[in-house]
């Protein structure tokens, strides 16, 4: 009987598992920026202070069974006087074609108070940058302009 297996298992191709590969440890990733401006809806005035940040709730593989917060977030950055921002992190690129980046009034009514923007951004069609090497895929950049409606004061 062991002669039978032997010889059934040497003609399925299970005894060349003495053959190894080069050993690769890492995760496909990519930098992900989001650049633009952020300005008043009704005014088209630009709008400083504006916390831009990725909800990456779906960014991050779960670690122990353990979902991040809803608002985790990765990366933010403020809008400068002149609305504009540049928001920039390194992703895993397996899923990552469309993130989900949050506009937010965080200074109070420093410069008015408006309502929180939540975008989804589609990655698929951005401008890549950067030669992939290894697991690093490069950089995606997209460019938008968000309007921010104002909050009615009562």
């Amino acid at each position: 009987m062991n002669r039978v297996l032997a010889g059934a298992i040497g003609m399925l191709g299970f005894a060349g598992c003495n053959i190894m590969g080069a050993e690769e440890y890492g995760t496909p990733h990519a930098d992900y920026t989001v650049k633009g401006a952020v300005v008043n809806k009704a005014t088209k005035k630009p709008v400083g202070g504006i916390r831009v940040g990725y909800n990456c709730a779906s960014c991050v593989t779960p670690m122990y069974g353990v979902q991040p917060t809803p608002f985790g977030s990765k990366a933010h950055v403020l809008t400068n006087a002149k609305g504009e921002f540049k928001l920039t992190d390194s992703l895993f690129s397996e899923n990552n074609k469309i993130l989900p980046v949050y506009f937010e009034d965080i200074d109070g009514e420093n410069n008015g108070l408006y309502q929180m923007e939540y975008l989804q951004v589609d990655f698929s069609n951005a401008e890549h940058s950067e030669k992939p090497q290894s697991w690093y895929e490069g950089e995606y950049t997209v460019t938008l302009n968000v309007e921010m409606s104002e909050v009615e004061k009562e």
